[in-house]
């Protein structure tokens, strides 16, 4: 009889898994190509890639490559010289960034928030020659939409001390 008893409860509570699991919103895929990021003092990056996140749950997995194409003189890839760079890949993804395309003091600071059109990430980049060490890690944002709205043309791809660009980018879930 106790067993009998037992079983609604473990059924009810398989069907609260269940439906709470199948409300979760699933991974949202997202690729991108941007050329020429650029805007800060010195410096410009060519960068592809793409991936899979998860803005409730925090998932992401994505990687690229990426190469500088002038030489970076400030902020997390400061070093970084024309013709340098093999890849990227995903340290953590970042819920909200807060960003400048131009470091200029008179641009205003920009925050955007990780949803299902925009990512927001820490990223390590890697140079021929330094293997698995990463050579350099900085945030970036990708995103379907214009995350800079005060800079004319469209900017939805962004990378720490470089700039902003114009991409191809395409999200979906």
């Amino acid at each position: 009889m106790k067993i009998f008893g037992f079983v609604p409860a473990v059924l009810a509570a398989a069907v609260l898994i269940a439906t709470t699991a199948s409300a979760a919103p699933g991974n949202i895929g997202f690729g991108f190509n941007a050329r020429d990021i650029s805007g800060f003092p010195t410096g410009a990056v060519t960068l592809t890639g793409g991936g899979a996140y998860n803005p409730v749950s925090g998932f992401v997995h994505s990687a690229g490559g990426f190469r500088c194409t002038s030489d970076v003189g400030q902020g997390p890839l400061t070093g970084c010289l024309a013709g340098e760079g093999v890849r990227w890949d995903t340290v953590d993804l970042r819920r909200s960034t807060s960003f400048k395309c131009t470091g200029a003091a008179a641009e205003a600071l920009k925050t955007v928030s990780t949803d299902e059109n925009t990512v927001g990430l820490d990223a390590d980049f890697y140079r021929a020659g330094d293997g698995n060490d990463e050579s350099f890690t900085a945030q970036m944002i990708v995103s379907a939409n214009d995350i800079a709205p005060d800079i004319a043309g469209i900017q939805n791809v962004w990378i720490q001390g470089v700039g902003c660009t114009s991409a191809i980018t395409n999200f979906s879930n």
